[in-house]
């Protein structure tokens, strides 16, 4: 029933100081390895494509480390996409320039929306993702509010009517991210996933909170069609060849 949803694995890599970290609920930080050697034991694992996040670049006002780009897209097999102080259409050229597929962004088009249209306009839209962080607030439309600056920051404003904002500019992958469930292997935020799909034929990441192979279907059947996890990759909870059996079984499409 479920053979024409064509599912990619997506193992993310979450960096500070060149390193790849986990956090639980976006604090509790801890380390998980070289980013260049995670990568290459991704590739050989069959991750289908692989997200890198500089996740304190925006906070900390600065760029996000190009030789790590470098070094990933000279041994990485796979697409890769890289977020995290991607500012500007200059600086979303620079991360593309040093070997990344695709580049995601957030709280910079948050602030300046109109900068979405340049981007996708610039460098056409399956090299755009909009990574969309966002929590629980019953006092929104929606029941969830976004957050930008990694999470630290609260808007005020609805995140399906962001969302929404975000899709008609042509962005071809959207990635939200519930800090409620962000590391926390609970399962993704469904309702979440559910209300997007229900505004957009974009691609849809499911991020954040992943800790059975149940989950992943879980998320599949919700309305995503592309399922990013970290720790239990990481720390070889899930190893991927088990998932996509996993989901081979269920009656979805895997590569």
């Amino acid at each position: 029933m479920n053979a024409d949803k064509k599912l990619i694995i997506m193992p993310c890599l979450d960096m500070i100081n060149a390193r790849v970290v986990k956090g639980v609920n976006f604090v509790n930080i801890k380390d998980a390895g070289d980013p260049v050697e995670c990568c290459k034991a991704y590739c050989n694992a069959g991750a289908d494509e692989l997200a890198m996040l500089d996740i304190t670049a925006t906070v900390e006002g600065r760029a996000t480390m190009l030789e790590v780009v470098r070094k990933v897209a000279d041994a990485v097999t796979v697409p890769f996409t890289m977020g995290g102080g991607i500012s500007s259409v200059k600086a979303a050229e620079e991360v593309l320039n040093a070997g990344a597929d695709k580049f995601s962004t957030s709280s910079a088009v948050f602030r300046s929306p109109d900068m979405i249209g340049e981007m996708v306009k610039e460098f056409g839209q399956d090299k755009v993702t909009v990574a969309i962080d966002v929590a629980q607030n019953t006092a929104m439309p929606s029941g969830y509010e976004v957050f930008i600056d990694g999470g630290r920051t609260a808007t005020g404003t609805d995140a399906i009517e962001w969302t929404k904002r975000v899709n008609d500019y042509g962005v071809k992958t959207i990635l939200p991210t519930s800090k409620s469930t962000d590391g926390a292997r609970t399962g993704y935020d469904l309702p979440l996933i559910r209300k997007i799909r229900e505004i957009t034929d974009a691609n849809i990441v499911a991020s954040g909170g992943a800790g059975t192979l149940e989950h992943f279907a879980e998320a599949a059947e919700a309305g995503a069609n592309i399922l990013l996890a970290a720790s239990v990759f990481h720390f070889n909870i899930i190893p991927i060849p088990e998932l996509k059996e996993f989901l081979k079984s269920r009656g979805f499409s895997v590569s």
